[in-house]
C-alpha cells in the first residue's frame, strides 16, 4: 500500500448530538447541546451549530446559556448511544477484524491486509455508516496512529484527510500544541508557561530538555511531532478503571451528606464490577470544590475485591484524610488495577 498507510482513524461527529437529531429531526440546524440540564451541569456534545457560539464539550452549563441564550439542552441517554455505536462497530468489522475501540464514538483500524486504495476504503466505509445508522463519520488516514487521529479532526464533519511521510513535519507546524496527541489540558498550560504555543515553537527544544520538564511524556512529544509513533492497533483493550461520578445541583459540605453519597456509589460501583465478573486493587475518590480545584486520593488493597462495603470504608478512610474547606460540587469513587473475578464460588450440600 502506497506510503504504508496502513491506519484508518474513524470518529463519529457529534456523536450523542447526531443521534438526537436522528430522534427528533427538529432539532437540526438549530443550537444544541447533550447534557445536564441544570445550571450546575456540563456539555456532553454540542451539535455543529452550537460550535459557532463557542459551545463545546466540558462546558458548564450556564456558561453556555450566557454565550448562547436560546440553545437546546437535551439529557444523555447512554442507553440509546450504546446502541447506535454498536451497529457502527459491526460496519465496521465488515471491512477489518483488527479494530481498537478508543471510545464509544472512536475507533482506529488496520488496513494493511486490505488490497484498496485507502481513500476508496475509507469513502466506501462513510457510505455504508450512514446507510445503516444515519450517522456520519470522519476520517484520517495515515502510516501511524497518532498522526491518523490527527488527521481525522482535521475536516469535521465527514472529512476523510491523508497524511503521508513527506508532509511530515510541515503540515503540522503551525498547528497549536494541543492537537498533539498525549497533550492534555494541564502540559499544554506548562507548556504555554515556557512560551510554547504552536508545533513549531516546540520543534526548537531539544530532547532531553523535554525528558527533564515532562518525563516520558516529553520524549513522547518528541517524537509524535516527527511522526514517530511505533504503537499497532491493540484489538483488546484492558480497561484501566470503573467508577462513578456525580456533579450535584448543590454543593455539599457536611461530611455525613458526603459519606451518604460515597455509600451509594460504592454499592452502584460495587454492583458494576459485579456484574461484570471484575474485581480491583485500587479505591480512589475524586472530589471538585466549587472553585472547580480537583483533588484525587487512593489506597491500594492487599488483595482484590469488589464488594461495596470494603469499597465503602476505604472510600470513606480517604475522604477522612482531606480537609474540606470548601463545598464540593462533584464527588467520584472508582476502582482501578482490574482483573477478571475467576474465583468459583463453592457450595456444599
Amino acid at each position: 500500500m502506497n506510503d504504508d498507510l496502513n491506519f484508518l482513524h474513524i470518529d463519529l461527529d457529534a456523536f450523542f448530538a447526531s443521534v438526537e437529531e436522528l430522534d427528533n429531526p427538529s432539532l437540526k440546524g438549530k443550537p444544541m447541546v447533550v447534557g445536564g440540564r441544570s445550571q450546575r451541569g456540563i456539555i456532553t456534545t454540542a451539535n455543529y451549530e452550537a460550535r459557532k457560539y463557542g459551545l463545546h464539550s466540558a462546558m458548564p452549563i450556564f456558561k453556555a446559556k450566557k454565550l448562547c441564550p436560546h440553545v437546546i439542552i437535551v439529557p444523555t441517554r447512554h442507553d440509546k448511544y450504546e446502541e447506535m455505536s454498536k451497529k457502527v462497530f459491526e460496519v465496521l468489522y465488515r471491512y477489518s477484524n483488527r479494530i481498537e475501540k478508543m471510545s464509544i464514538d472512536e475507533a482506529c483500524l488496520d488496513i494493511s491486509h486490505i488490497n484498496l486504495n485507502p481513500t476508496i476504503l475509507a469513502k466506501k466505509i462513510q457510505r455504508d455508516v450512514f446507510k445503516s445508522t444515519g450517522l456520519t463519520v470522519s476520517i484520517g488516514i495515515s502510516y501511524n496512529k497518532s498522526l491518523a487521529k490527527m488527521a481525522s479532526d482535521w475536516n469535521k464533519p465527514q472529512g476523510v484527510k491523508i497524511i503521508t511521510k513527506d508532509m511530515v513535519p510541515g503540515i503540522l507546524l503551525n498547528l497549536p500544541i494541543g492537537k498533539i496527541a498525549g497533550i492534555g489540558k494541564k502540559s499544554e498550560e506548562k507548556f504555554h508557561k515556557m512560551g510554547i504555543y504552536k508545533v513549531k515553537d516546540l520543534m526548537q527544544i531539544n530532547k532531553e530538555m523535554l525528558e527533564y520538564h515532562f518525563g516520558k511524556l516529553g520524549l513522547v512529544v518528541y517524537d509524535r511531532i516527527r511522526g514517530v509513533d511505533n504503537r499497532q492497533v491493540e484489538t483488546t483493550r484492558k480497561r484501566k478503571s470503573i467508577g462513578i461520578e456525580r456533579t450535584f445541583s448543590e454543593d455539599i459540605y457536611n461530611k455525613d451528606d458526603i459519606k451518604n453519597k460515597i455509600l451509594e456509589f460504592s454499592m452502584d460501583l460495587s454492583k458494576e464490577l459485579k456484574s461484570r465478573k471484575i474485581i480491583g486493587k485500587t479505591i480512589s475518590i475524586k472530589i471538585k470544590f466549587n472553585d472547580f480545584k480537583v483533588i484525587t486520593r487512593s489506597i491500594t488493597l492487599e488483595n482484590p475485591r469488589n464488594d461495596f462495603e470494603e469499597i465503602y470504608h476505604k472510600a470513606c478512610y480517604l475522604l477522612d484524610n482531606i480537609k474540606l474547606e470548601k463545598p464540593i460540587r462533584l464527588l467520584g469513587v472508582a476502582m482501578a488495577n482490574l482483573q477478571k473475578d475467576n474465583i468459583i464460588q463453592l457450595s456444599f450440600m
